[in-house]
This record gives C-alpha cells, structure tokens and sequence, in this order.
C-alpha cells in the first residue's frame, strides 16, 4: 500500500496535552513505587521485593522519557478523512494503522472533552461501530463539532433528545 497522507490531520496541540496527560499519569506511577520502597524499608521485605521494586522503577521512569517522545511521532502520524461512503483513519509510530469505517455501520458519533483537552480548547471525537470504537484524539473545538455534525450527516443518524 502507498503511504500517502490522508486529507486532515490533528490540532497542533495534541502533543502537549497528551505529554501533560502521561506525566500527570507517570507521576501517580512514582508515588506508588514511593510507597511501596517506603513499605519495603518500614516492614523489611525480603531482598527480592527490592529487585522486582527497582524493575518498577526503571520502567516508570522509561515511560516518563517515552511520554515526551511519543506524542510528537504521534502527531506526525495521525491523519484523517471522511467523505459520503468512509471514515479513513491513519495512525501508530511503531506500527501503521490504516482504518476504513464504511458510514453505513456508524451507529454513533460523540465527543468528548476533558479539563486538559478544555484548557486548550480541543475535543476528541468517538465513532462506534457494531463491532469496535474509533478515537480521533484532539481536534480544534469547532472543527470538532463541524465533523461531529457532517458524520451524523453521512452516517444518517437521528438525534435522541432526553
């Protein structure tokens, strides 16, 4: 398969909100492995607790260093389009992912913002199929909202109103 780009891509922001979001996960990793040397140094654990605590660690902290690095290969690798008949999706550093979603198997569409993503004024927006689910991880506010609206358009779903 050619590796062509699709049409639209990311908001520009999506690496720092994914970075402040893996570092403020990273950071609640070393506070456990905190407690738990603190826990090994208060009930003297057996010499292998350390060993397996020290794994711990080293790989919170690789994840720490991985957390600043991926979401801008991330970024580079994410794009996006939709027309009348698919949803096409492209993404992943390591591996390549290619998604086509067929409208006619769309069954919702949403959006979904949380304090950081609001902070920078992003929304990401879900896609379910019968089978699976689709993220489109951070998208300006009112692009998101446009492609909310013309994939329920596409899709031909009806609002529910509660």
């Amino acid at each position: 398969m050619r590796d062509r780009k699709l049409a639209h891509t990311l908001s520009p922001s999506f690496p720092k909100i994914r970075m402040i979001s893996d570092t403020l996960t990273n950071l609640g990793g070393l506070v456990v492995v905190g407690i738990l040397f603190w826990l090994y140094q208060l009930f003297a654990w057996p010499m292998w607790a350390f060993w397996i605590l020290l794994a711990a660690l080293v790989f919170t902290i690789i994840g720490f260093i991985w957390s600043f690095i991926e979401p801008i290969y991330l970024y580079r690798s994410w794009s996006y389009q939709v027309d009348e008949e698919y949803l096409q999706l492209s993404y992943g550093v390591l591996k390549k992912e290619w998604v086509t979603v067929p409208m006619t198997k769309v069954q919702s569409v949403s959006t979904v913002q949380g304090p950081i993503m609001k902070r920078y004024q992003t929304r990401s927006i879900k896609v379910e199929t019968m089978g699976s689910s689709h993220v489109i991880p951070a998208l300006e506010e009112t692009k998101a909202l446009e492609l909310r609206e013309r994939l329920i358009e596409y899709a031909k779903l009806k609002e529910v109103d509660e």
